[in-house]
């Protein structure tokens, strides 16, 4: 059986609950730290098995486990073994497509979720699933990548010598979602740059080539953070009316808190997708109008030429009759007849305002 998997559609006709891993491999091993605490004592560690952890469950502490890396399998099956986590749940957290989902179940909560990353250019943004098991004195979050978004949390437990070491496993899970959720105001603020310096593009000077290029990415960026991100207001509403015991009634107001933020970035994303939208019409716009423009200018020449090729076409007739081909002044004169007739046309279009 294939380790891991580009694509979930590539597990067609496997059995459910197949542990493989479908996502980009960022690297050959999982990491796992763990944190454990209660308001005396923290002990801090990094393990390489699974079995190393076992010791915490006899313990009456908070134990968090932080599993970075997703390609080796084993380690998220040994969890799933010794900690009675079912297969299907397993499944989930190693397909990294999964949508953001809240499930209960008897011993433990299931979230899945999107954290929305910088990507390698400012019309890109990455995105990495978290999951998390939450139990009794435990909880597992599962990353794809290995970073520091969770250090700054950590170096607060640590540091911590109040509230937040006496309270359960739903406070610890609570914190983690707030860090989740604030980080994609990081991306949020960086996009609201980038949408200011299109309109100011758009509005102050003409639009470049690329312009177009540039607001249809951007516009397919915001599509998928909305993709991504609107299911999390529905997983909070799940948590806010869950009746599961490991979510005590005095959490509540930390997770109406989390909702709040999660409703502010999808009111934001809403807003940038509007305004992109409006920009994209200002560009095709601009485009119109410029296009106007050079119509314009070619119809007022046009116009003005029409009435000297119909006199010129009419003494290029060569009709041995006419008089004035006969003339001594009527070539002067003719040129006379075509200053007049350009000179009164461009004043009627400057009266008309069509110039």
């Amino acid at each position: 059986m294939a380790k891991s998997l580009l694509k979930p559609s590539q597990k067609s006709g496997m059995r459910p609950g197949s542990l493989v891993h479908v996502g980009t491999v960022s690297g050959s091993s999982s990491r796992m730290t763990v944190l454990d605490y209660d308001p005396e004592n923290i002990e801090q560690a990094e393990f390489k098995s699974v079995d190393e952890i076992l010791r915490y469950k006899k313990r009456d502490t908070i134990t968090w486990v932080l599993v970075e890396g997703l390609a080796n399998v084993d380690v998220i099956q040994s969890i799933g073994e010794n900690f009675d986590i079912h297969d299907l749940v397993l499944e989930d957290i190693l397909n990294t497509h999964q949508r953001p989902k809240f499930e209960e179940y008897d011993d433990h909560l299931f979230i899945v979720l999107k954290c929305l990353l910088p990507g390698k250019d400012r019309y890109s943004v990455a995105y990495e699933q978290i999951s998390l098991l939450v139990l009794k004195n435990f909880v597992f979050v599962f990353k794809e990548n290995t970073d520091a978004l969770f250090a700054p949390l950590q170096q607060r437990i640590v540091n911590s010598r109040g509230r937040f070491r006496r309270l359960g496993s739903d406070y610890l899970t609570y914190t983690i979602l707030d860090t989740v959720i604030d980080q994609n105001f990081i991306v949020l603020d960086a996009l609201d740059e980038t949408v200011t310096e299109l309109e100011d593009s758009l509005l102050v000077m003409e639009p470049a080539r690329d312009t177009l290029y540039r607001i249809q990415r951007l516009k397919k960026q915001i599509i998928d953070m909305r993709r991504h991100v609107s299911p999390v207001r529905e997983l909070m509403a799940a948590m806010l009316r869950s009746e599961s015991d490991l979510i005590d009634p005095k959490t509540h107001i930390y997770l109406r808190d989390v909702s709040d933020h999660v409703i502010r970035v999808i009111e934001s994303i809403e807003l940038y997708r509007d305004t992109l939208t409006g920009l994209l019409d200002i560009y095709l716009s601009s485009v119109n109008n410029k296009m106007n423009q050079i119509m314009k200018v070619l119809t007022v020449f046009a116009s003005i030429f029409i009435p000297l090729t119909f006199i010129t076409g009419i003494y290029g007739m060569n009709f041995e009759s006419m008089p004035e081909l006969h003339w001594k002044w009527a070539y002067p004169a003719l040129w006379g007849v075509f200053a007049t007739v350009t000179v009164v046309l461009l004043v009627y279009f400057k009266k008309k305002k069509w110039l």
